[in-house]
This record gives structure tokens, sequence and C-alpha cells, in this order.
């Protein structure tokens, strides 16, 4: 009775969407988006899209997803917004950073993404325009993703802090006290492994089409850079996102190595009691800036 009564929820919340999808403007960049798409499907293979495609959207997103954190180190007005001042980014971090990330993209993250295409063979998950699901289909599965994604996240790096493991895996991803954007995937191996899971596990469950994997890829990597950036910019559009942690949330957590384990949202850590030193620290922040203004 339960689940007929979910299903019949389900079914009216997306009869409700559709209809409203119905009285929005045509989406300009839809024809060109499809013509590019099929030209895709008519000049490559399935391998090569999930492959290659799958690299090619990976980093491009990641790098031009950093370049706005980037540009803020050198603009003096975007400095009242960095949330550790008096720690700023150097060119020696950065480049190290750099670096450690090429090894983990190309030596541990390329041969998992070449299992991309074997993954949608075994599962039949269709690559056509037409069997392509509607925009807030898609908004709907990263969304579930990102809740599973989220709860794996809590409990493994909640573990991954445990002192007798601490050492050997998680440290290095605390080699920066203060994050920048291009840091969010600078981790041990073991680390991209164990973590990167939980990626995977919302794809397992939603994905209906290759789509998905790449809408999903952007939505995680724009998420990790900006919670990493270092910067509480105002007007986020991310801090729309009901119970989004943010750069805030997550900076406290690099400056104190402690509590605040969640990547995206923040109930886990509020249930779990994991976030009460970051809500005293923001209570004495205000507190003094009530004393700053008086």
């Amino acid at each position: 009775m339960a689940m007929n009564d979910s299903a019949n929820i389900l079914n009216s919340a997306y009869l409700a969407v559709e209809y409203i999808d119905s009285f929005l403007p045509d989406n300009p960049l839809q024809q060109p988006f499809k013509n590019a798409w099929n030209y895709m499907l008519d000049n490559y293979t399935k391998f090569q899209i999930a492959t290659w495609g799958s690299l090619i959207v990976h980093e491009v997103s990641y790098f031009l997803l950093c370049v706005p954190g980037f540009i803020f180190q050198f603009i003096p007005y975007m400095q009242k917004y960095k949330i550790q001042q008096d720690k700023p980014e150097t060119w020696e971090k950065q480049w190290k950073c750099f670096k450690t990330l090429l090894f983990n993209h190309f030596f541990i993250q390329l041969p998992l993404i070449c299992g991309t295409y074997y993954f949608t063979e075994y599962f039949n998950i269709p690559y056509g325009w037409e069997e392509m699901p509607r925009w807030y289909v898609l908004v709907a599965q990263c969304f579930g993703c990102a809740v599973i994604e989220d709860a794996w996240h809590y409990f493994l790096h909640r573990l991954l802090h445990h002192k007798r493991i601490y050492k050997y895996i998680h440290k290095v991803h605390h080699e920066f006290v203060s994050p920048f954007g291009m840091q969010a995937e600078y981790a041990h191996p073991l680390e991209t492994l164990i973590l990167g899971t939980g990626f995977f596990i919302g794809i397992v469950v939603f994905c209906n089409h290759v789509v998905l994997l790449w809408a999903w890829v952007i939505c995680r990597l724009m998420e990790t850079i900006d919670v990493h950036s270092g910067y509480d910019v105002p007007l986020n559009p991310l801090h729309l996102v009901p119970f989004y942690a943010g750069a805030r949330f997550h900076d406290f957590h690099h400056m104190n190595f402690i509590g605040n384990y969640a990547s995206t949202f923040t109930w886990w850590d509020r249930i779990f009691g994991t976030d009460s030193q970051f809500i005293a620290y923001q209570e004495k922040e205000k507190k003094k800036q009530c004393i700053t203004k008086k």
C-alpha cells in the first residue's frame, strides 16, 4: 500500500513538472545540442564515446570550474570573500597540486573510466537522442546521486580520519590547510578509489542513459570544487540547493581536521553532532562581528 502511495506521488509530481515544462519557452540550445549529439553518434563508436568522451567531459569540466577560484587570487576585491585570509595560495602549492592531479586523473581515474563502456553494455544503457531523459528527470537523478554519494562520503570520510589510518591515506588531502578549487581531487590513490566509489553507486541505481554519467560528473565536480574553493562568494546559486554545505562548512574541516565530514549536505553531520564545533565557531564569529560593529 505504501509503495503504491509513493508511486502515485512520484507520478503526480512527474505530471506536474511536465505540465509546467509545456509552458516554458523552447530552449534555443536544444537543437544545436541535438545536432552535436547525433554527429557524435554517427562518427564515433560507443567505446570511444564512453571512454574518451567521459575523459574529456571530466578534464574540461574540472579545469574550467577551477578557473574562477584561480582568478580570484589576483583580484584584491575578492580577498574579502576568502575564508582563511591569512593563508594565501602559492605557486609552489598549486604546481604540486596540478602534478598530482594529472597522475590521479590519468593513472587512477582513466583506467576506471575505461570500464564505462562495459558498464553501459552490461546494463543496456542507451546512447540515442530519442531515449535521452528530459532535463527535469536528469536534475532529479543527479540530486538522487548526490544524496547517495553524500551518505557514502560521510561515513567513509569519517573512517579515514580514524587515528590508526589517517596518516597513511587521508593526510595527503589535508596537506593544504587552506584549500583551493584545484585541490578538490588532490588525494592519495587509495582515497580516490574509496571515496570515489560513492560516485558510482548512484549511477548504478539511476542510470537510464549515458548522458546521466556526464551530467552527474559535472554536478559532482561543480560541488566539490566549490566547497574547496576557499571563497565564500555571495549570490552563489548552489546555496539555493536545500541543506547545501558550501565552502565555509568544508573549509572549517580543513582548518581543524575534524567534523563536517559530509561532501554536499549538512544533515549527516547534524544528525551525529559532528558539526558542533563548526556551529560554536560560527557563533563566536557572529559575536565578534557584532562587537566590531558597535
